[in-house]
């Protein structure tokens, strides 16, 4: 019975060892299948070792001449399944073409945070010219550099040609007197390329080939370390193009990484190189800076390194000599309540952010314009179109834009003119709603009577009858008195001729 016993645990452990066994075969081969669909089969002439020694490598250490490391698909989290199909289309497109091909850029960052990419940016070795040979959906644009747009759809997948190195022969005619660079299209290799690119996290390079990512300035570890840091001297790249500037503060507060010293204290001494860029390209920043979901975090930032005082002057001289909270509390509460609709999924109007940072301006133009005799309708029209004339030589938004900020700011005063059909008449108005949330924003922040906007939020919602209550309610209406129409009559006089 013993000997049976011992028998029979000896073959319940060597038949748990054979199903551990069993599992851990069946995963390993599952692991290699995967291995081999990862890899496209581009190692077929390998051996099997290969594709073991594949997973279990490590980082390969710097080259010594170039000094690159190389990230094997086991040592990062990058996977295809994250990546948009027609990305994928155009980067195996190139490759088999015999073309280098890499996702680049932002793209690179948020796969690795584990975020989803707005946008992937190609990078290749092919020429535009050569690109829109491979594409037919592809179109050629830019001047100061040259980029493939490949369409597909809505979607279109930004290719570029890798940059080449500044300061060679090549590129001496590219750079302005001030260090601002004109025109970049010299092409070169991705080692030029990578000391092209803004900030070491932008700068992680994922190849296609084998799914590897190439890092040749310590990105991957400032990423790791939420650090962000500019590549070379902070004080040549942000001569050479000082919108870096805006996206330091920009990447800083939407990924929460903290600004290197070194790349951050050039910002406040260089910050006027930002009137040399054209404002028709700070418009399109300050729409990324405030429309990213930390618009407080930016506000801060910027004020910090002396750059808003350079986007919005009259605001930021409201700003200074204010005395009490307001204006502050107004453009911060219009920032928060931004970056809430942001995280809802809600849409923004940049219009209403906009009248926002003005309106004090506006308000200080027409308390002029009403001491010299002007209308004060007519003030508050001569006000923004003034204040909107100024703007838009540091940062040049559409006319549509400026249309809607006047709208918003013309019908503030009218929100006090309640009497007879007015009242209707403001209900009635296309940019009614928007007008409405900038009354409650001016109460909230003390700008504005709380009565006058809580009297708004139920004139908007009451039926007819109690609307017209609501008017006659109002202090200083007239009663309508209805009166009988007069009917006259007129004697007919009748002539007979003798």
């Amino acid at each position: 019975m013993y000997t049976y016993s011992l028998a029979n645990n000896k073959l319940i452990k060597r038949s748990r060892l054979l199903v551990f066994n069993s599992v851990l075969f069946v995963r390993n081969f599952i692991l290699l299948l995967e291995c081999c669909h990862e890899f496209n089969f581009i190692y077929r002439k390998r051996s099997i070792f290969d594709f073991i020694k594949k997973l279990v490598s490590l980082p390969k250490s710097p080259d010594s001449e170039s000094g690159f490391v190389i990230y094997p698909r086991s040592a990062h989290t990058v996977s295809r399944a994250q990546i948009s199909d027609n990305a994928l289309k155009v980067l195996y497109r190139l490759k088999s073409n015999g073309y280098q091909s890499y996702l680049v850029g932002g793209c690179v960052r948020d796969l690795l945070l584990g975020l989803e990419p707005k946008d992937f940016d190609v990078v290749t070795d092919a020429s535009p010219e050569q690109i829109k040979a491979i594409f037919r959906n592809c179109r050629l644009i830019g001047r100061r550099f040259r980029l493939a747009h490949v369409h597909f759809g809505r979607e279109i997948i930004e290719v570029a040609t890798f940059r080449g190195a500044s300061g060679d022969e090549r590129g001496a005619d590219r750079v302005h007197e001030n260090g601002r660079l004109l025109r970049d299209n010299v092409y070169g290799t991705i080692e030029e390329d990578v000391w092209r690119r803004d900030f070491t996290v932008n700068a992680l390079y994922y190849n296609i080939r084998d799914f590897s990512i190439i890092d040749y300035v310590n990105g991957l570890k400032d990423h790791q370390q939420g650090i962000l840091r500019l590549i070379g001297d902070s004080e040549v790249r942000y001569r050479e193009d000082p919108v870096r500037m805006l996206r330091a503060v920009r990447f800083s507060t939407k990924l929460n990484f903290q600004l290197d010293p070194e790349s951050a204290k050039s910002i406040g001494e260089m910050a006027d190189l930002l009137q040399g860029v054209p404002s028709a390209r700070l418009y399109d920043e300050v729409l990324k800076l405030f429309l990213s979901g930390s618009a407080i975090a930016v506000f801060e930032l910027l004020e910090r390194y002396r750059l808003f005082a350079v986007l919005f002057p009259d605001t930021d001289k409201s700003l200074q000599q204010a005395e009490g909270d307001f204006p502050r509390a107004l453009l911060l509460k219009a920032l928060g309540n931004t970056d809430s609709r942001i995280a809802e999924g809600k849409s923004v109007m940049p219009y209403f952010l906009l009248s926002a940072f003005l309106w004090d301006t506006v308000q200080s133009l027409v308390a002029i314009k009403v001491q010299k005799g002007m209308n004060e309708v007519m003030a508050f029209q001569e006000a923004g179109n003034e204040a909107i004339g100024r703007q838009v030589n540091f940062t040049a938004f559409p006319k549509r834009v400026g249309l809607s900020m006047r709208e918003v700011w013309g019908l503030q005063p009218r929100f006090e003119q309640r009497v007879g059909a007015r009242a209707f008449r403001v209900l009635a108005h296309p940019r009614f709603r928007a007008a409405y949330d900038f009354l409650l924003l001016r109460a909230q922040t003390g700008n504005a009577a709380l009565e006058l906007a809580q009297w708004w939020t139920e004139f908007q919602v009451a039926n007819n009858e109690r609307q017209k209550e609501m008017v006659r309610a109002i202090p200083g209406a007239k009663k309508r008195v209805s009166r009988r129409k007069k009917t006259v009559v007129r004697s007919k006089r009748v002539v007979i001729s003798q």
